[in-house]
């Protein structure tokens, strides 16, 4: 059983993504995209200081091939 999905910000998740390896490669209006490599992109909803919907928060992690584990721990 995995853990339980944190309630975090989108700022939270960019900074993740950042240490991950993930670089911004564009920002479509609210969206702001990152690219580890040619295979890998995520889409992370920037609204300020809100929290992510934990459906969103786990379509991010599943694109970005990181485990909730790994994501808390980091």
């Amino acid at each position: 059983m995995s853990p339980r999905l944190p309630r975090v910000t989108a700022r939270q998740v960019m900074s993740a993504l950042q240490r991950a390896g993930f670089c911004v490669s564009r920002q479509s209006g609210s969206h702001i995209i990152f690219k580890k490599s040619n295979e890998n992109r995520v889409t992370v909803p920037f609204h300020g200081s809100t929290i992510l919907h934990p459906k969103i928060l786990k379509s991010i992690l599943k694109d970005s091939g990181i485990s909730v584990d790994d994501f808390i721990n980091s």
